[in-house]
């Protein structure tokens, strides 16, 4: 607000605004000092990322929590997450995949019977597959019988 108008006296301006001169200066001591602490708070990020860089926000929080002691500093885990995704620093989940074949197995190994089978009209094979769909809960199964020749789902 000062930057802005340094010909204005300051008194004037907090009155457009409805705040006091003490408001006014308390607000620019409290952003200076949260300033302050996100750099220490990002400084100590970067020091335990690069000992561990796939490091958690609430496991970096949990570790984090000594040194913001010695630092004064009180920040919480949902705090902690919105700084570090404003300064790019989140750590992306990783999408579980779902193990559809166990190859590697003690089992009977049946032979391929279609492989070098010819085939030359419709209807001689069908072949299944099963599909994996992610939903909101979960996974669901889709079950597919197709006919081998013509490519289409029976």
């Amino acid at each position: 607000m000062r930057q802005k108008r340094p010909d204005k006296p300051l008194e004037e301006l907090c009155a457009l605004f409805g705040v006091s001169r003490q408001a006014y200066y308390l607000a620019q001591k409290m952003a200076l000092k949260t300033d302050i602490s996100h750099m220490v708070v990002l400084a100590l990020v970067s020091e335990f990322r690069s000992e561990v860089p796939l490091l958690g926000t609430r496991k970096i929080l949990h570790m984090l929590s000594p040194e913001m002691e010695k630092h004064n500093i009180k920040m919480g885990r949902d705090q902690l997450y919105d700084l570090l995704r404003f300064h790019g620093l989140l750590i992306r989940r990783r999408k579980r995949s779902i193990r559809t074949t166990d190859s590697n197995h003690a089992l009977k190994r049946y032979p391929n019977l279609i492989k070098h089978m010819l085939l030359s009209a419709p209807e001689q094979l069908w072949v299944s597959d099963i599909t994996y769909i992610r939903t909101q809960l979960g996974f669901s199964y889709l079950s597919l019988i197709t006919d081998a020749y013509s490519r289409k789902i029976v």
